[in-house]
């Protein structure tokens, strides 16, 4: 489950059904309109519009007052637009959007989350957080390609999706974080498996334990995204890939490799290299295995001294038992195979969500919004000699 502060607001209203507008407000059915791409049909699913288009299933997440957080009905909508696609071979391309110009997707509904922790029944929990590992999964096993548009803010559950996608495009608007720990929780979606698969040395642990927020270009350099298209030509480069999808290769990974070259006019080429935060997180992050151990280096760090002083801080407010869970977890599952960590994710769930820390962190975070969490244990220190994987029962 992907948790973060804009996750907070319940909205009953059902949105109107209407075409899309994401990225920088440009109404994306409109330049497909203009490019002689009128949709074949358009329908709604609950909290999903589904758009089918000459050679494309387009998925467009549709709560944009809630930075379209991820129910229950929207992951079983998005599954089943997904399995009735599988078999037809005129679907060349799955396209995710989100609705809205706030973000792509901010993660999974905090409601059912809070239920678990605060009525003690977790089964309305474990059985949206499989559902949603389920559709992660088969996001990355799809036989077509896929594309994920995260304008925005793009965090937890919304990069859970674009985690399995095969072009993930980002623009200059663009946040992408792991934020769980600050309120007691994991990077759960299998992110303790594909961020090793995505980011340099160091990137996993660093991003999982700290909620580092990267920022637009950044996105792409670290590895979460795989290019930036400015909003001004966004849509542009959603027609054109749209009016090229139904002579897409039918086998994906020869479809995705013309899908880049179809975006590359557009893509900026200027991603700005960073090679001393690289060496810095290598350094202080790569396949640690103490979370005091990293405290410690980051209170002796010499160089990047107010990178080292913000993330001890950023670090040290964060739940000790939660961070040292997903420290355990960033080393069980570096090698695993991605649906076992799917798996092993929903006990790790399971286990945090019926802590000390989880409820407080809802509370401090979320709900009275002190920012003043109770942690219990209350030290790294604490934490790391009481809190292991070994507790959790598989």
């Amino acid at each position: 489950m992907e948790i973060t502060v804009h996750m907070m607001h319940h909205f009953s209203r059902r949105p109107a059904l209407k075409p899309p507008r994401t990225g920088d407000g440009n109404d994306a059915a409109a330049a497909e309109k203009e490019a002689g791409l009128e949709a074949q049909a358009f329908s709604s699913n609950g909290a999903v519009l589904i758009r089918q288009l000459p050679g494309v299933l387009n998925l467009v997440l549709n709560r944009p007052e809630a930075i379209n957080s991820i129910t229950l009905d929207m992951v079983r909508s998005m599954a089943g637009e997904l399995e009735k696609a599988r078999g037809n071979e005129d679907v060349r391309l799955v396209l995710f959007r989100g609705e809205g110009e706030k973000g792509f997707c901010a993660g999974g509904d905090i409601k059912i989350m809070a239920r678990a922790s605060q009525e003690n029944d977790m089964a309305p929990a474990m059985q949206f957080l499989k559902e949603e590992n389920d559709l992660d999964l088969a996001i990355h096993d799809y036989p077509r390609p896929v594309v994920v548009i995260a304008h925005g803010i793009t965090m937890g559950g919304g990069l859970g999706i674009a985690a399995g996608a095969d072009i993930v495009v980002a623009t200059e608007t663009t946040r992408m974080a792991m934020p769980e720990t600050r309120i007691g929780f994991f990077p759960d979606v299998g992110a303790t498996r594909w961020l090793f698969s995505r980011c340099g040395k160091g990137y996993p642990e660093f991003l999982g334990l700290t909620g580092y927020e990267l920022k637009g270009a950044e996105c792409v350099r670290v590895g979460l995204a795989s290019c930036l298209i400015p909003s001004s030509r966004l849509e542009e480069a959603v027609a054109a890939l749209i009016s090229r999808a139904p002579s897409l290769a039918s086998e994906r990974k020869e479809a995705a490799a013309e899908i880049r070259e179809i975006l590359k006019p557009f893509a900026s080429s200027d991603i700005p290299a960073d090679p001393e935060m690289d060496r810095w997180v290598e350094e202080h992050f790569a396949g640690k295995k103490s979370v005091t151990g990293i405290l410690s280096k980051l209170r002796a760090c010499s160089t990047l001294n107010d990178l080292c002083e913000g993330v001890f801080e950023r670090l040290s407010e964060r739940s000790p038992t939660a961070v040292v869970v997903t420290l355990e977890c960033l080393r069980r599952d570096e090698e695993r195979a991605l649906k076992d960590v799917y798996r092993s994710d929903l006990d790790v769930a399971r286990y945090l969500m019926s802590q000390h820390d989880f409820r407080e962190g809802v509370r401090a975070r979320l709900i009275d919004r002190d920012n003043r969490p109770q942690w219990d244990p209350d030290t790294f220190e604490r934490a790391a000699a009481t809190v292991h994987l070994a507790h959790i029962d598989w």
